[in-house]
């Protein structure tokens, strides 16, 4: 049991479905205090909430399943993923498979729930991550642009969730959607480039092409730190959009200033321990900024 247990955390790579989890759950919790203060709700939909995590989860790890099963003879390689279940051999493609379509379409199902627009665009998200992004890591990297647009997508289907469908929609709905979508679009690259960057020898034995210029250079530091400083402006959209308070303003502009810091040093040293330092940095942005949203909505 305990193997098992670790080979389905390791299956639909459980952090990363965590992150994304939380990344709808907290959107949501956003769009439900809007409609609160609107006076369409009197207060939260828990039940909502829950049934969007536990679909979110589903649907996500069907997407990382995908994309171990198209890439298993290629975790083979790498160091740190040869021991994924499926590489190692204690799991099959054909199991695999069915795990992931039970998954996706049980957590479908779920989503749809909610409302339609929501199920279909969890969908739209497994096929773009699972056969196009996965795919194009061995071609190009412009992978990494085609990837951050499923994985920016958790925030507006936790929004979405959140409001009904979109006959419902507001016009100011469609921009907070939009920004909600942008932070963490824009958030994706110094994040992807970063792990990039510290996993580089391990990515080449597959022949992973990641970094902007496929290798670790002054002009993939550049990319990196131009993201970052690009993220100060879109995250204080929201307070200049008029649904952050000041406070969204004052922390976002501290954080993004710190992440770009962490940027510069890499720019500057071009050494691994500075990437992992971007990298554990944009792990703790993207709550940060999110929380802050949700705990200062004006």
């Amino acid at each position: 049991m305990k193997t098992f247990f670790a080979d389905f955390k390791n299956l639909v790579k459980l952090r990363l479905t965590l992150l994304v989890v939380f990344s709808a759950s907290v959107t949501f919790l956003i769009g439900q205090k809007i409609q609160i203060e609107r006076g369409n709700i009197e207060s939260i939909d828990w039940a909502n909430w829950l049934i969007l995590i536990l679909g979110g989860f589903l649907v996500t790890g069907a997407a990382n399943c995908f994309n171990e099963i198209i890439e298993k003879d290629l975790d083979k390689l790498m160091t740190r993923t040869k021991d994924r279940p499926m590489p190692s051999g204690r799991m099959t493609t054909g199991q695999g498979l069915v795990i992931g379509l039970v998954m996706g379409i049980i957590g479908t199902r779920l989503l749809m729930i909610l409302n339609l627009e929501t199920g279909l665009i969890s969908v739209f998200s497994i096929l773009l991550y699972a056969f196009a992004y996965t795919p194009m890591k061995r071609k190009s990297p412009i992978a990494v642009f085609v990837g951050a647009i499923p994985g920016a997508l958790p925030p507006l289907i936790g929004y979405l969730a959140a409001l009904g469908n979109m006959k419902e929609f507001q016009s100011i709905d469609y921009e907070i959607a939009i920004i909600l979508f942008a932070i963490q679009f824009v958030w994706q690259f110094p994040h992807f480039w970063a792990i990039a960057w510290v996993l580089d020898d391990d990515y080449k034995k597959a022949g992973f092409r990641l970094l902007p210029t496929t290798e670790r250079d002054k002009v993939s530091a550049g990319f990196v730190l131009f993201s970052t400083i690009l993220l100060i402006p879109v995250s204080l959209l929201p307070t200049i959009y008029g649904f952050g308070g000041n406070i969204v303003a004052i922390v976002s502009l501290a954080i993004g200033l710190w992440f770009t810091w962490l940027a510069i040093k890499l720019f500057v040293k071009l050494d691994i321990e500075s990437a992992r330092k971007v990298m554990f940095g944009s792990f703790l942005y993207l709550p940060v900024v999110q929380l802050v949203l949700l705990l200062n909505l004006n």
